[in-house]
C-alpha cells in the first residue's frame, strides 16, 4: 500500500464540509463567469487553481482575447478588490508599491511623512504587459508575490489576504520589451496560454459585446473562503509514488549525463525545485475540485505543461529547429514512466 508524504488526511467533518464547499464553490464561480466569459474553459480552470492554492500566474496571449476581462470578472464574482497596473518603460517601482509623501499636520503645523499605498495593495492585481517595463521595476513585484508584503523606505507593509498577481504578456510584440528574469518567471505557478476561440464561440463574443450588457454576479465564495481553501489544499495527503513522479519529471528535464538525448540537445536549463512543488500543490487542488481526496498521476500529468513551460529553457538548437517547450514537455511525459503502484 502506498505511503503518504503529508499528514493529517482530510478525515474531520469540518475538513470534509470545507472540501465540499470548495467543489460547489468552484462550480458556482464557473457558472457566474459564464454569464460574461465565453469559452476558455482550460484557462479558467488554471486561474481558479492559482486562486485556490495561493499562487500567481502568467497569462500569455495576443491582444483582444479578454485576459483583462477574465481576471477583472473573477474579482467581481469573488467580491475582491481588483487593481490593474499597465506596465510601461517609464513605470517606476514606487508606482507599484506606493511611496512616502510629505503632509502638513493641521494641529501642530509640522510636516511628517505619510505612506500612500500603490496599486499593489489589492486582492487581485493584474500586471498588464509585464515585459514592457525594465527589470528594476519588474522586481518590485517579487517581494509582494513571494512574501505578500512590500518594503518602502525601510518599513514593511503587509498585503491583505487573499493576494494574487496575474501578469499578462503579448507573445507577438517583442520590440521594446524586457524578457522576465528566470528568477521572476520561476515565481509564477503557471504559464497559461490563452488562444483564439473556436468560430461559434467567437460569434457569441461578437454578438454579446455589441449588445447591451448588464450582468449581476452572485458572490457564492468570499475572500475568507479562498484563504480557507488554500489552507485545506495543503492538508490533502499525497502518495509517495505520485510525489516521486512529480520530482522525476522535473529532474529529467535538467541537462546532465543521465538526461535523455532530446534534453541534452534542446534544453539549456531544466525545471527548478519549485516545479514539483507546484505540480503537487496544483494536483491537490485539482483533486478537490474534482471531488477527490487523493492526488493521482493524471493530476500531475495534466499540469505538466503550465507548470514546466516557463521553467524549461530551450537553447539555440531548439530555436533553430523550431522546437517548442510544449513539445519537449510532451516528450518528457512520454519517457518518464508512470509507476504501476500508487494512486
Amino acid at each position: 500500500m502506498a505511503t503518504t508524504i503529508q499528514a493529517p488526511s482530510l478525515d474531520s467533518s469540518d475538513d470534509i464540509a470545507l472540501a465540499e464547499k470548495l467543489k460547489v464553490g468552484h462550480d458556482q464561480i464557473i457558472a457566474e463567469l459564464q454569464k460574461l466569459i465565453v469559452g476558455q474553459e482550460e484557462v479558467i480552470e488554471l486561474v481558479l487553481l492559482s486562486l485556490f492554492t495561493g499562487g500567481n500566474s502568467l497569462i500569455v496571449g495576443v491582444p483582444g482575447l479578454a485576459k483583462t476581462l477574465l481576471i477583472n470578472t473573477i474579482a467581481q464574482v469573488l467580491d475582491l478588490k481588483f487593481s490593474r497596473i499597465q506596465f510601461t518603460p517609464d513605470l517606476m517601482p514606487s508606482d507599484i508599491t506606493g511611496t512616502d509623501i510629505i503632509q502638513d499636520d493641521p494641529d501642530t503645523g509640522r510636516r511628517h511623512m505619510v505612506f500612500t499605498p500603490g496599486p499593489i495593495f489589492a486582492n487581485i492585481v493584474l500586471a498588464d504587459e509585464i515585459n514592457r517595463t525594465p527589470p528594476k521595476t519588474q522586481s518590485a513585484l517579487l517581494e509582494a508575490m513571494q512574501e505578500h508584503r512590500v518594503t518602502v523606505q525601510g518599513k514593511t507593509y503587509k498585503l491583505d489576504e487573499p493576494f494574487h498577481v496575474f501578469a499578462t504578456q503579448n507573445p507577438i510584440e517583442l520590440e521594446g520589451t524586457y524578457p522576465l528574469p528566470e528568477a521572476q518567471l520561476d515565481r509564477f505557478m503557471f504559464n497559461i496560454i490563452m488562444d483564439y476561440l473556436p468560430e461559434d464561440q467567437e460569434v457569441q463574443v461578437a454578438t454579446r459585446t455589441t449588445s447591451v450588457q448588464n450582468y449581476r454576479f452572485q458572490h457564492a465564495v468570499t475572500g475568507a473562503d479562498i484563504v480557507a481553501f488554500q489552507q485545506l489544499i495543503r492538508r490533502v495527503p499525497i502518495a509517495e509514488p505520485v510525489a516521486r513522479y512529480a520530482v522525476h519529471l522535473a529532474r529529467t528535464s535538467r541537462p546532465g549525463p543521465k538526461a535523455p538525448d532530446f534534453i541534452k540537445q534542446w534544453v539549456s536549463y531544466g525545471a527548478s525545485t519549485r516545479a514539483p512543488q507546484m505540480l503537487i500543490l496544483g494536483g491537490k487542488a485539482r483533486a478537490l475540485m474534482d471531488g477527490r481526496f487523493n492526488v493521482s498521476f493524471e493530476d500531475i500529468r495534466a499540469l505538466a505543461k503550465p507548470v514546466l513551460r516557463h521553467r524549461v529553457l530551450t537553447n539555440f538548437h531548439a530555436e533553430s529547429e523550431k522546437v517548442t517547450t510544449d513539445s519537449i514537455i510532451e516528450k518528457l511525459l512520454a519517457v518518464v514512466p508512470v509507476p504501476k503502484s500508487g494512486m
